[in-house]
């Protein structure tokens, strides 16, 4: 099967941590909204505050970047954001497309967040013959027949998948022999890549699981037992919930938690 392009981000020929690219985007966002209210500058504190971390962190994977600050001033928040934007890829245009529109599909194509940060939907594939040249978000579906010539036209690299679980491994094949280096996961399945290629899952009921499972624990925590906490164990589930709870909650291919979509 062949690997595709080899579009590599210039973040890991500079030895950038892999944690470190995952919370740039969290600081490009709280920098954007810095930059639409012209605030010219930004203490590590304020913008570690306003991306969900602690400002040591702020600093060490600033530091990646070759980006200390000015003692006393802060950061020059018009800068970070060029320079973030730069490390991610983001100034340059990403055409993406989308296989699989159906409702989530169709919530993606129409979500405006990608324009915005540097990516072109620049195709809507579906396998369904009757949704063959509807506009959705604007933009006519093609049939997956056309998959391969899509890719190859539009000189695409990222690809969406929002397919049923069934098909989502079939589609990624296919993607991969295209071109496609760079996949977002959106179907409950692990999908399987050849080296040089990069998948991100985004599971929606696994995040609502694990919020379940800290739901659990303070309710736990709020409610002991007379005379102190309960230490009788749980009544084990019956072996068909588990199964079902467990089904399409297997971690990424790089162990990560699933990341959710950015606002």
């Amino acid at each position: 099967m062949a690997t595709g392009r080899t579009h590599r981000p210039a973040t890991r020929s500079r030895g950038i941590p892999e944690a470190t690219v995952a919370r740039l985007p969290l600081y490009l966002r709280a920098l954007t909204a810095l930059s639409e209210r012209s605030v010219p500058t930004v203490s590590s504190e304020e913008l570690a505050a306003a991306a969900g971390v602690n400002s040591a962190k702020l600093r060490k994977d600033f530091s990646y970047l070759g980006s200390y600050g000015t003692r006393g001033v802060g950061y020059d928040v018009e800068y970070l954001v060029y320079q973030i934007s730069r490390e991610l890829g983001l100034t340059q245009d990403w055409p993406v497309v989308i296989v699989g529109i159906g409702n989530l599909g169709a919530a993606l194509a129409n979500y405006g967040g990608f324009a915005s940060r540097g990516f072109r939907v620049a195709a809507l594939i579906d396998a369904d013959p009757s949704m063959a040249g509807k506009p959705v978000a604007g933009i006519p579906v093609q049939h997956t027949d056309d998959l391969e010539m899509i890719i190859e036209e539009n000189g695409v690299s990222i690809g969406v998948i929002a397919t049923p679980a069934g098909a989502a491994q079939q589609v990624c094949d296919r993607l991969v022999a295209a071109g496609v280096t760079s996949i977002l996961n959106f179907a409950p399945t692990v999908l399987s890549v050849p080296d040089g290629v990069d998948v991100r899952k985004v599971d929606l009921s696994i995040e609502l699981q694990i919020l379940a499972f800290h739901e659990q624990r303070k309710a736990g925590e709020e409610t002991p037992g007379e005379g102190g906490a309960d230490t009788t164990p749980p009544a084990a589930p019956p072996a068909a919930a588990v199964r079902r709870r467990g089904e399409g909650t297997e971690p990424g291919p790089d162990g990560d938690v699933p990341a959710v979509m950015p606002a």
